[in-house]
């Protein structure tokens, strides 16, 4: 699916793009439009920040940049197509957190998820949230400790799925804690908060996108948030380490990158872009809205979280004994 141009003229963008050499040095040209992929459906929160972010990058080069999304493999088809693609500017990807999980998960990936991109910034950041329906007797976090070490086993908590980054969370957390609790995969988030609505789980951990409307209306009640502090939407709810397990930090992201050997000077002049229109006030409004906080970096700072990540959630599917796809 596409946005700021025409279908028609898109593919004639990304047909020029295919004559260019798989690894030429040329930056985008001016006018040529730019494709921002990602592999995530239209309207999901990678879709809409994408589009935030092309709007205003459009304006800001004087040329079109359009949203492509190619879902498919939790993002690592549309990961793929931007690894081989040519390093001239022309194509660029919207990086979900889940591509630091893939190399977990994966027993082969068709790239390297640190070596085969160039990492300009990271765009927003947010925690996840713990949950349970509201007249559940936890209601800490030290709570569900001593319970699920009171009777090991018999607590449970849903996640979107195995090795969703969620699921990862959720292990970590269980693992930090020395807990014994029972792990129910569902294929979806929609389908796991139901199940918790109707008290057939005992917990629940999401984003704040689908979390925040369940607990404003009441129908979910928050343990603990997943981040280093404090989450702005949340400010009342404790973070898990505050909870009781120091060093517990774990957060969702968004970044924007490209495949491997975009010029240096491109890729500081798309970072400075970036950090202008993270500093916009619509924007931050706009993405707060979605639940999560700017957070431009560095290109360095960036593939630093992604190595640093990949490890953490390397770890903890060996010690969870996770199976890989």
């Amino acid at each position: 699916m596409t946005t700021t141009i025409s279908r028609r003229a898109a593919l004639a963008g990304l047909s020029a793009l295919a004559a260019i050499p798989a690894r030429g040095p040329a930056h985008a040209q001016s006018g040529r439009p730019i494709t921002l992929m990602h592999g995530f459906t239209p309207g999901a929160n990678v879709d809409i920040t994408a589009r935030i972010v092309a709007e205003h990058l459009s304006k800001r080069l004087g040329q079109p940049v359009v949203v492509e999304t190619r879902p498919g493999a939790g993002g690592t088809t549309s990961a793929a197509a931007v690894a081989r693609s040519a390093p001239d500017g022309g194509t660029l990807a919207i990086l979900p957190s889940g591509h630091a999980v893939s190399p977990a998960m994966y027993k082969q990936l068709a790239y390297n998820a640190v070596n085969d991109f160039s990492f300009i910034s990271m765009l927003t950041e947010n925690p996840f949230i713990l949950v349970t329906y509201p007249d559940h007797p936890a209601k800490t976090l030290a709570d569900v400790v001593k319970a699920a070490q009171a009777d090991p086993g018999k607590l449970t908590y849903a996640t979107a799925g195995n090795g969703t980054g969620m699921h990862l969370a959720s292990e970590l957390l269980v693992s930090m804690g020395a807990l014994k609790i029972q792990h129910v995969p569902y294929r979806g988030s929609p389908q796991a908060i139901t199940d918790l609505i109707a008290k057939r789980v005992d917990f629940q951990m999401d984003t704040p996108q689908l979390l925040l409307p369940f607990l404003s209306d009441g129908r979910v009640r928050a343990i603990a948030v997943t981040g280093p502090s404090r989450f702005f939407a949340l400010p009342h709810v404790p973070t898990v380490a505050e909870g009781g397990l120091q060093g517990y930090s774990v957060t969702g992201w968004l970044g924007i990158a490209g495949p491997a050997g975009l010029p240096a000077d491109f890729v500081q002049k798309i970072n400075a872009e970036v950090r202008a229109i993270l500093a916009e006030p619509d924007v931050i409004q706009r993405l707060r809205a979605l639940g999560a906080d700017v957070r431009p970096t560095t290109p360095d700072a960036f593939k630093a979280r992604v190595t640093d990540d990949i490890a953490k959630w390397t770890r903890v599917v060996a010690d969870a004994n996770i199976e890989r796809i």
